[in-house]
């Protein structure tokens, strides 16, 4: 099998990655050179991983994603439903940091 990397357009990198989590569970991952994004639900973890090397010039040493389900919740009495969506989590080579705090 051979490995071809397909190269990501600059507007894929950017709809790859959504926004940061920010929640205390996912900043206790930055003591582990970890960093958790909310990415598109279609995204592979090759496709996450050039995103976040692309765009912030660091290098990714692992990509773990999650498909977090939806809670079923009440909106004036009527049932409803949140939607799913994806999480990764991407953990970076020694010495290498992300501010999330700050715009790309």
């Amino acid at each position: 099998m051979s490995a071809k990397k397909k190269a990501l357009s600059k507007e894929r990198l950017y709809r790859v990655l959504l926004a940061p989590v920010i929640t205390e569970k996912a900043t206790m991952g930055s003591q582990f050179n970890q960093v958790t994004f909310k990415v598109d639900p279609a995204a592979t973890k090759p496709e996450i991983k050039a995103a976040v090397e692309g765009l912030f010039n660091v290098k990714v040493r692992a990509v773990n994603t999650v498909v977090v389900k939806g809670k079923t919740k009440r909106f004036r009495g009527v049932p409803g439903r949140r939607p799913d969506w994806k999480k990764a989590i991407v953990r970076l080579a020694d010495g290498q940091t992300i501010d999330v705090t700050t715009g790309i």
